[in-house]
């Protein structure tokens, strides 16, 4: 049984997310708090397994909180993040201080009532309850904002011999930050990432990662060509495919089926890399749950491309790792700290 604390200043969120969690089997509501100071107090008298943690609340607000639990307790957390921009914001600074996830609150709170959404939630508890706690809280190395100082125009007219395709899910924004500031701006690749996560939320990744890298992150469109030292994160509600046109690569979006109840999904976006001729293929595996990414991942493999997993010690979620490693198709099983050098070791740089 999965013990949760709800924390939320508002009375009728603590109500259909405690109707929700008792529901299951599985887990359970312990108790609630309608704001961060309360919580505390009640995370010391309960022991919860997992906390759920309003952003906006009186007396001390999400972020505070977290950074509390983060310094005294070894619990998971999952942040109640608003739809809106700035919600995304504080999300991914949520995500970067040590909460392991979020669920999504819609403007409208009664649409957490269906089935699906139901499911969501309590699939996302039950993760962060069975998640790396080792982990979770390890502090990562975070930059300074970079000032871009290359001429990115000039850069992406040369060409390159490689692409670099990464998938991801729980636990992979604090991945990504792991990763991609490592990665030089003269990288000889252009990079391609699928990260579970609705719309507005992959535009905040994709922005603080800029602001931390020397390559270029952006969310990638529909149409645009891939250009060496860009690295383009599938926007959220769309798959993202590699397709070619003449000599160049450009990006595919579309809103085809969820894949394993996913979209953007990595599976797809792995498929379409591993049909590109004449370019040398690196996959990457992260942290995350479930199997997405596998049967990419097999296609890559098939084409001659390089197979990177994350290690289960590193790995806030092991499943999407475990999954490619146990059909044999990885190259190299790697800490999450020596990711980034595989790949400069594998692409070079010009």
């Amino acid at each position: 049984m999965i013990k949760v604390l709800i924390v939320d200043d508002s009375a009728l969120m603590r109500k259909i997310l405690s109707d929700i969690l008792n529901e299951d089997e599985e887990t359970q509501v312990i108790a609630v708090a309608n704001n961060g100071k309360d919580a505390l107090e009640k995370i010391v008298l309960f022991k919860p397994d997992v906390v759920t943690l309003d952003m906006e609340m009186p007396v001390m607000d999400g972020i505070e909180t977290l950074k509390n639990i983060v310094a005294k307790y070894n619990i998971p957390v999952l942040m109640i993040s608003s739809l809106t921009t700035e919600g995304a914001e504080y999300t991914i600074r949520a995500l970067e201080e040590g909460a392991v996830d979020f669920i999504p609150k819609p403007k409208n709170i009664f649409g957490l009532g269906g089935s699906a959404e139901r499911k969501k939630i309590i699939d996302k508890v039950k993760i962060a309850g069975r998640s790396n706690r080792r982990r979770l809280y390890k502090k990562i190395d975070i930059s300074e904002p970079v000032k871009k100082k290359f001429d990115f125009d000039i850069l992406s007219g040369s060409s390159y011999n490689n692409i670099v395709a990464i998938g991801t899910s729980t636990g992979g924004p604090r991945a990504l930050q792991e990763i991609i500031p490592k990665i030089p701006y003269n990288i000889n690749a252009a990079i391609v990432i699928v990260q579970h996560m609705p719309p507005n939320f992959t535009k905040s990744l994709a922005d603080r990662l800029n602001s931390l890298s020397q390559v270029l992150v952006k969310e990638g469109e529909e149409g645009e060509k891939l250009k060496r030292g860009y690295c383009y994160i599938a926007p959220g509600d769309y798959h993202l495919l590699v397709g070619k046109r003449g000599d160049d690569l450009f990006i595919k979006l579309n809103q085809s089926p969820p894949i394993l109840g996913l979209r953007p999904a990595v599976d797809p976006m792995m498929e379409s890399v591993a049909n590109i001729e004449h370019k040398k293929k690196v996959g990457i595996i992260l942290t995350g749950m479930g199997s997405d990414g596998t049967l990419g991942l097999k296609k890559v493999k098939e084409k001659k491309g390089f197979i990177i997993a994350q290690d289960e010690k590193s790995s806030v979620v092991f499943g999407m790792p475990r999954a490619a490693i146990n059909i044999g198709i990885v190259d190299k099983i790697l800490p999450l700290e020596s990711i980034a050098d595989e790949i400069i070791n594998q692409v070079g740089v010009l």
